[in-house]
């Protein structure tokens, strides 16, 4: 995760501008809420909530229109979990690649994996395959820390 500085707020204020879009009260209260809730992996109600307890007056149209346009500008990424529910998190342009994600099956807890695992076997691939790769997403479900220390509690009492 990478820490959001005065620097990358004001080039993500930039890109909008850039791309045609008003820097509206509603669009800086979005992109506030995302920025302060990085690594959480928000969902559109999930944001909505956090919105509107600023600005109660936003939508959630509003905010569903606005993470597609902040999408579009790359300035968030899509996160699908294969669970039907899309989340969304701040895009890093110094991120040569997505980052790596794991997923609790138990919770639906996410978190980020800090490294890129996946340097040696993309060299590898690109070697072999002659295939240029410019991005990859991995996922790894499975159980976190606290949902499988309470798997292996619920094991020893029933032992």
């Amino acid at each position: 995760m990478t820490i959001i500085d005065q620097s990358n707020i004001d080039k993500i204020k930039t890109r909008l501008r850039d791309g045609g879009l008003k820097l509206t009260p509603q669009r800086l209260t979005i992109l506030d809420v995302i920025i302060r809730a990085e690594g959480s992996h928000l969902t559109i109600e999930e944001l909505y909530e956090m919105v509107k307890v600023v600005k109660p007056e936003t939508g959630v149209a509003t905010v569903y229109r606005t993470i597609l346009l902040f999408e579009e500008l790359g300035i968030v990424k899509k996160l699908d979990l294969n669970d039907g529910i899309y989340r969304y998190e701040l895009n890093h342009e110094e991120e040569v690649h997505g980052h790596h994600h794991l997923v609790c099956s138990a919770c639906g807890k996410v978190e980020e994996v800090k490294d890129d695992l996946l340097d040696s076997v993309e060299q590898v691939i690109e070697k072999e395959y002659k295939f240029r790769i410019k991005d990859h997403s991995l996922k790894f479900y499975g159980l976190c820390r606290d949902c499988y220390k309470n798997e292996s509690e619920d094991i020893n009492e029933n032992s």
